[in-house]
């Protein structure tokens, strides 16, 4: 495999990489279930679904980066059902924003395997 393929796209541990692809192959469900019920839908959004449930992974990885900086250890007591909800609402806007976000946490991915950053 190419370096900068297994650097980038092979960055993550397979198991983070397993669980954040079953949550995103949920929004992938939810989003063929209401295309399917709504009518047809075009190619490039059956194509969009797949590309961002496949960078999923990468754009939540990046999202986690940023919120572990702002937040660093600390830990924040909320009421279960409402911290349910904004991971929901997180996790639904890093599927949907995956294509744009992904790169951030692949040039990281890259930067940090090459050694780049310590």
């Amino acid at each position: 495999m190419h370096p900068v393929i297994q650097k980038t796209f092979g960055g993550l541990t397979p198991s983070y990489y397993g669980r954040q692809l079953f949550f995103g192959c949920i929004f992938l469900g939810i989003y063929l279930l209401a295309t399917v019920k709504g009518g047809s839908t075009p190619f490039s959004g059956w194509l969009w679904a797949f590309a961002t449930t496949f960078l999923y992974p990468y754009s939540r990885f990046a999202y986690e980066g940023v919120v572990d900086f702002i937040v660093g250890k600390n830990l924040f007591i909320l009421p279960a059902l409402l911290l349910i909800g904004f991971k929901f609402m997180t996790m639904l806007m890093c599927w949907f924003l995956a294509i744009f976000i992904a790169p951030v946490g692949l040039a990281y991915l890259y930067l940090h395997h090459s050694g780049k950053l310590s």
